[in-house]
């Protein structure tokens, strides 16, 4: 790669590593559906501007039905669960949770494809992952409680799901169009239900929680779609999404310096069979096209499909 590929692709690695650690902070004093909004409403503000430069919107609104389909499960859903989840579990512990969307997402890929099919290494590698996905839950369920587990399980079926929507509806949509949409739609679908509380949020919210939700819409959302889809030019959508094997060992980095969260012995050998698992899961032969499967919007939306995100260059 290029110097510039291996600038982007590190930038990457920690903007989405960190949106675990700034949804813990936030979510000390904003409540879950809030914070969704805030970083919806921020993120499509700063987007929408590029979208219309780049005459995309108008395309990617015709597909209305799949679009709305796609915002709910992909940023809707997940964006609540997990950040209803982050008040009781740590942000490194969410990472590593959500590192396991390769693994459902290649499991879900054989269910709609009947050409894709289960090799012995890609069975090996689901084995692993699961396991490694198996020890953390087994290891945290009982201090943690059941629910924040399974809004964690749920934001890791949501994720994996998005990029077949993508796939199947939404391919042909303009990447700018369909990732400033969706986050509109978002901010639009959680505005009834919080816009009455933000009076009394920005009164009492310290600055801690505030800057950290401002940080996930404009760090994490808006900068991350536009340096993604530069990365994606770059260096082509399968190095691309390379990103998301390397986020959750920044998630547990950062919540071990920043938020003094343990890293115990537990927690390296489920990262590790997970990132194993994953890499073998969804690895295909060469010439063969992946879906991407990261574990944020973003990836779904830039890189349905390695050919189509690698020809398309940035303009």
């Amino acid at each position: 790669m290029s110097r510039r590929g291996w600038l982007l692709f590190a930038a990457m690695c920690v903007i989405w590593g960190i949106p675990y650690l700034l949804i813990k902070v936030a979510v000390r004093e904003i409540g879950p559906a809030e914070l969704v909004f805030i970083r919806t409403a921020l993120g499509a503000v700063l987007l929408l501007p590029i979208a219309l430069a780049r005459k995309e919107l108008r395309a990617s609104v015709r597909p209305w039905l799949p679009l709305l389909i796609y915002t709910v499960i992909e940023i809707g859903v997940p964006w609540l669960l997990l950040s209803d989840a982050e008040r009781h579990v740590d942000s490194s512990l969410s990472g590593l949770v959500i590192a396991g969307v390769p693994l459902v997402a290649a499991v879900l890929a054989r269910l709609v494809d009947a050409g894709d099919r289960l090799t012995i290494q890609r069975v090996l590698g689901l084995l692993a992952g699961l396991a490694g996905v198996g020890l953390l839950l087994g290891f945290h369920g009982g201090t943690t409680g059941l629910r924040p587990i399974l809004e964690l399980l749920g934001v890791v079926v949501c994720y994996a799901t998005g990029p077949l929507l993508i796939q199947r509806w939404l391919s042909d949509v303009p990447r700018y169009g369909v990732s400033a949409s969706s986050l509109v739609l978002g901010a639009l679908l959680f505005a009834p239900v919080t816009i009455p509380k933000l009076p009394d949020l920005a009164r009492h919210v310290s600055l801690a929680p505030a800057l950290a939700a401002v940080g996930l819409a404009v760090i994490c959302t808006a900068l991350a779609f536009v340096l993604f889809f530069a990365l994606i030019a770059e260096v082509g959508g399968a190095r691309a999404t390379v990103i998301t094997f390397v986020n959750p060992a920044v998630a547990v980095v950062l919540g071990a310096l920043l938020l003094h969260e343990p890293v115990t012995v537990v927690t390296v050998v489920a990262f590790a069979l997970i990132l194993v698992g994953s890499v073998l899961a969804t690895r295909r032969p060469p010439g063969t096209p992946s879906t991407a499967t990261g574990a944020d919007p973003a990836c779904a939306a830039a890189a349905a499909s390695d050919d189509a995100a690698a020809a398309e260059p940035a303009r």
